[in-house]
């Protein structure tokens, strides 16, 4: 169970902003306006009680629950495709493995760029949505640490923000290795571990009411590449796409009264932001939203 305190979480925005700063990115005026922040946090009654505890959900009945609101609106996707279309377009067409498919946003760029499509993933309602979505693919239920294809039957593999449910990224890279033909590519897009460590991870009510977040995992960049390199998949292109500077509350905003409402909890930790604005622009400030890598199988 997890136990999520509003309060720790903007006190850890207000502490990573300080070190910050300590490194010499911002000057005395702001160093002192955060300590005197943190002092108004730690005395605002709204914060006392506002704790939440939190469910671990597995990847298959969390995305029962999301697979309905999966599509939209959903940040992540404009973060990844225009890099994962670019790194596509500069391919031939051939057969193509959707691993991890979800509602079948992947396969439709792959469709459209016309290849043969195979979507694999281990939640049936997510599948139900992606025939829907691409009626010319096959899709198959399955796990990503078994494959349900065969040896070589793969030109290209992608994998879309997936892999941080995944405890060990080894078994994984494994199975791409294992269905790619020599010479084929995976193209894999993650939330960026930065990001999973500041708190970006789906979060989903439970059928009785109770908050819940998928199991995610931080996979810091070495992970990956290690993952990779042993089972002789090569980098190819790596990609950290960034949130575009002026979204959000700015820091020239005056400060907000903390005793407004804290927001749903399914908006935490994004709303919270808005409670320390100048805190959470410094701290996120150059902070990758995702990773995405382009590997090539090498040749026997």
């Amino acid at each position: 169970m997890k136990h999520q305190n509003p309060l720790a979480y903007l006190v850890g925005l207000e502490g990573t902003a300080l070190l910050r700063s300590f490194t010499g990115e911002h000057d005395r005026e702001f160093v002192d306006a955060r300590i005197g922040e943190i002092r108004r946090l730690l005395d605002d009654e709204t914060l006392a009680d506002a704790a939440v505890d939190v469910a671990p959900v597995g990847t298959v009945d969390g995305y029962q629950i999301w697979s309905r609101t999966y599509d939209g609106p959903n940040s992540a996707f404009d973060f990844d495709e225009p890099v994962v279309g670019e790194i596509l377009d500069g391919m031939p067409t051939g057969v193509a493995l959707d691993a991890a498919c979800g509602t079948g946003r992947m396969t439709a760029l792959l469709a459209e760029r016309g290849h043969r499509t195979v979507g694999v993933d281990s939640s049936a309602d997510m599948l139900a949505r992606a025939r829907e979505r691409v009626p010319a693919g096959e899709f198959l239920l399955g796990d990503l640490r078994r494959l349900p294809v065969a040896d070589d039957a793969m030109d290209l593999v992608v994998c879309s923000l997936a892999l941080t449910h995944v405890p060990d990224l080894g078994p994984v890279m494994a199975e791409f290795a294992r269905v790619l033909r020599p010479g084929g590519h995976l193209v894999t897009s993650d939330i960026h571990p930065e990001c999973v460590a500041r708190g970006s991870i789906p979060s989903v009510r439970l059928a009785d009411g109770r908050p819940g977040q998928l199991e995610t995992y931080r996979h810091p960049v070495g992970d990956y590449l290690r993952a990779a390199l042993t089972v002789g998949l090569q980098v190819r292109r790596c990609e950290e796409p960034e949130e575009r500077a002026g979204g959000g509350t700015g820091a020239q905003d005056p400060p907000r009264k903390l005793t407004i409402d804290l927001g749903p909890w399914e908006d935490w930790p994004w709303c919270l932001m808005d409670l320390v604005p100048e805190a959470a622009v410094a701290a996120n400030a150059g902070v990758p939203v995702e990773i995405i890598w382009h590997f090539q199988l090498a040749e026997t």
